[in-house]
């Protein structure tokens, strides 16, 4: 199998790491050689988390290069333009309506980018837009975004529903169990 590369960006704080050991357990449970970077620069301020997750029948670098990237997972508007160069032509962002504003635009340096995603799209890039925070409250927990994104890039790969859950259940802590099979449901189903 010719090697697939998917990049989760995000912010801080949003659950990145989470859903990139989620995605590596399950692949790696799916027979796959998998490798896995996770880039963090200031993540506990609530910057850029960048984590790249590639596999295949055999993987020698972690790193995602420019024009390689099958999915790019975008916990936010702004992650996903920013990062947009990593897409293959015929590769696809799923990617949380949400906005989060950056330090610049906090302090009035800057101001948010207006109908980014809409900019993306004239570029010809295929986006599969989701509010992401809507569904993972109605899961439980507004923390349960990244889960949701997770449920809707499996709906792109050819490996059973039950084997994503069994993958939550070995990554996630047993009280969050019950709420992220819920938020990884709303997302496949949305």
């Amino acid at each position: 199998m010719q090697t697939k590369n998917i990049m989760i960006v995000g912010v801080g704080g949003q659950g990145s790491l989470l859903a990139s050991k989620l995605l590596g357990t399950l692949l790696v449970d799916e027979g796959y050689d998998v490798k896995v970077s996770e880039v963090h620069g200031m993540s506990q301020r609530g910057g850029s988390v960048v984590t790249y997750v590639r596999f295949g029948d055999k993987v020698y670098s972690p790193v995602i290069e420019d024009g390689e990237a099958d999915f790019i997972v975008s916990f936010e508007k702004l992650e996903a333009a920013r990062y947009v160069d990593k897409l293959k032509k015929d590769g696809k962002i799923i990617v949380n309506t949400q906005q989060i504003d950056p330090m610049p635009v906090i302090i009035g340096a800057a101001s948010y980018p207006e109908d980014i995603l809409e900019e993306i799209k004239e570029k010809g890039v295929s986006i599969d837009e989701l509010d992401a925070l809507d569904l993972a409250t109605q899961a439980g927990s507004s923390k349960a975004c990244n889960i949701v994104l997770m449920g809707k890039l499996a709906k792109h790969f050819d490996i059973d529903y039950d084997k994503w859950e069994s993958a939550i259940v070995k990554c996630v802590k047993p009280q969050f169990v019950d709420i992220n099979k819920k938020a990884f449901g709303l997302g496949y189903n949305s």
